[in-house]
């Protein structure tokens, strides 16, 4: 990365976030934080105010902190631990004493602000990697958001790159196809790939967000990548919350749907998650797997995210360099 060789490049990985432990205290903090945000939830804030406090934040917390207690491991939540690890391999594989990179978290902790603010005394040039490789108003347009803020504050002022996703990048589809591949090299291949992505609320789509066209870009070129049929993968999105249409097909409502279409066998994969979380460890990997016996199928396996593995790192290296050439 001869481009950087004159000036030291910060590089926050920015993800989601999640609660410190899996208590419902802290799971009621973390959801007050990022519920409260606007991009989250687009209801007037007066409304929201009241459905949050009256109607969400005294019941769901303690759901919300069960479901963790199911994934949390000794070091804390899968998602921050391994975007932290994701971050400490690429300071190593980047071997650059010229590149710095750290993680960031945009409800919880480390908190956005903090590392974008002490990053800034650090280096000449900022580069913000949202690890969302679609873009939302949701997600991505928060991160943006915070750092905005951020940057109007102090007196010194960095270069500052702004990726805003990455979802038909070519290094991206690679490295997943390539997970893909793997595990079934591994582990044999079952007769239908279902790739499911976070849901949103559909009206979304029509306000111009461009999530959905680029969730189905990704998800056809990963089948294209891995020479798949039509008939051998489908698209569904996850995670639906409230009474509002989102984004289909559901996924819940197709694992239901497939046994009775003769399709018992299946891998499903999560190309909108770049580590391994609550949304894919007990929703996907847990929760949905049962959904799918209890409807008559026979065999459900998921394929891990890319975490911290040498494919992701690699593909977001090969993302910077991309980057710098086009900037």
């Amino acid at each position: 990365m001869a481009q950087m060789r004159n000036k030291k490049t910060g590089v926050l990985l920015v993800n989601l976030g999640s609660p410190d432990a899996p208590g419902k205290r802290k799971v009621r903090r973390y959801l007050r934080e990022f519920l409260s945000d606007p991009r989250v939830v687009n209801l007037p804030r007066s409304l929201w105010w009241f459905i949050l406090n009256f109607l969400v934040l005294p019941f769901r917390p303690g759901k919300a902190a069960k479901a963790y207690r199911k994934i949390w491991t000794e070091e804390g939540s899968p998602l921050t631990v391994l975007t932290r690890k994701l971050a400490e391999k690429l300071n190593r594989d980047a071997g650059s004493e010229f590149l710095l990179f750290k993680d960031a978290m945009r409800y919880g902790r480390p908190a956005l602000a903090e590392a974008m603010g002490s990053l800034k005394q650090q280096v000449d040039e900022i580069i913000v990697l949202p690890l969302y490789p679609q873009f939302s108003s949701t997600t991505t347009a928060s991160v943006f958001d915070v750092v905005d803020d951020e940057l109007r504050k102090g007196w010194h002022l960095p270069s500052v790159r702004f990726i805003s996703d990455y979802h038909d990048h070519e290094a991206y589809i690679r490295a997943v196809s390539d997970s893909i591949q793997d595990y079934w090299s591994k582990n044999g291949k079952n007769e239908l790939l279902l790739m499911s992505f976070h849901g949103l609320p559909a009206r979304l789509t029509s306000l111009g967000d461009p999530y959905y066209h680029q969730c189905l870009t990704t998800a056809k070129l990963i089948a294209e990548s891995l020479s798949l049929k039509e008939h051998e993968w489908k698209l569904v999105f996850q995670s639906r919350f409230g009474k509002a249409e989102w984004l289909k097909p559901y996924c819940v409502e197709v694992l239901q749907q497939l046994p009775e279409q003769g399709h018992t066998k299946i891998d499903i994969v999560c190309p909108g998650f770049a580590v391994d979380c609550l949304e894919t460890l007990e929703e996907i990997a847990m929760a949905n797997k049962e959904i799918f016996l209890q409807s008559g199928g026979h065999s459900y396996r998921y394929i891990p995210a890319l975490n911290d593995s040498d494919l992701q790192s690699q593909m977001i290296l090969q993302l910077l360099e991309l980057k710098h050439e086009r900037l």
